[in-house]
């Protein structure tokens, strides 16, 4: 679970939660049309292995993980350790638990768990869901700044991940773009 780049890099001058128009250096491939464009989904991560499911957990710093946690990077700038944990009995888990059974059969890889008890439901989900990453393809996303804004506030999704052949992705989230005056009311 390698963290993903942001398509644009950051406004570091006026807002760092938003995006400027210009290329992540790790990520023109997006603008130079390569690679898939899927819906990225608002809930939280999740990974199935080997028949078992691991949610994702983040360790602040100074902060003792939990039992069985498994690192897979380290956040250079926030010094946060982002990993695995696996699903357990306990209440803590109970919506993870209750999406893995209605799920079926799913084959290794992350997912997205979604549903009424998620995130405030952004996905309008009627129960509790994992979702695999990179299933909806979307066909019609721009590939500009302009045109990546304009699409995503017409559509109610938390954003886009985009899927290199070799492996790299890229992501743009809806909240990244700094609001218009419109859109600011």
């Amino acid at each position: 679970m390698e963290k993903i780049p942001t398509l644009f890099v950051r406004d570091e001058a006026t807002n760092r939660k938003h995006v400027r128009n210009e290329a992540h250096p790790a990520c023109a491939w997006v603008l130079a049309g390569e690679g898939i464009a899927t819906r990225k989904f608002d809930g939280t991560c999740v990974l199935v292995r080997d028949g078992e499911l691991f949610k994702r957990r983040e360790i602040k710093p100074g902060k003792a993980a939990p039992p069985g946690f498994e690192e897979v990077n380290l956040d250079s700038v926030t010094g946060k350790r982002i990993g695995w944990v696996p699903v357990g009995d306990g209440p803590e888990d109970a919506l993870h638990r209750e999406a893995w059974a209605t799920s079926g059969l799913l084959p290794d890889g992350t997912n997205e768990l979604v549903g009424p008890n998620v995130n405030g439901n952004p996905e309008g989900a009627p129960a509790h869901a994992l979702v695999a990453h990179g299933d909806e393809i979307l066909e019609d996303a721009p590939r500009d700044f302009g045109g990546l804004h304009e699409w995503l506030l017409a559509h109610d999704y938390e954003g886009i991940v985009w899927h290199h052949l070799d492996g790299r992705r890229a992501k743009l989230k809806k909240r990244d773009f700094a609001p218009t005056e419109t859109e600011a009311g």
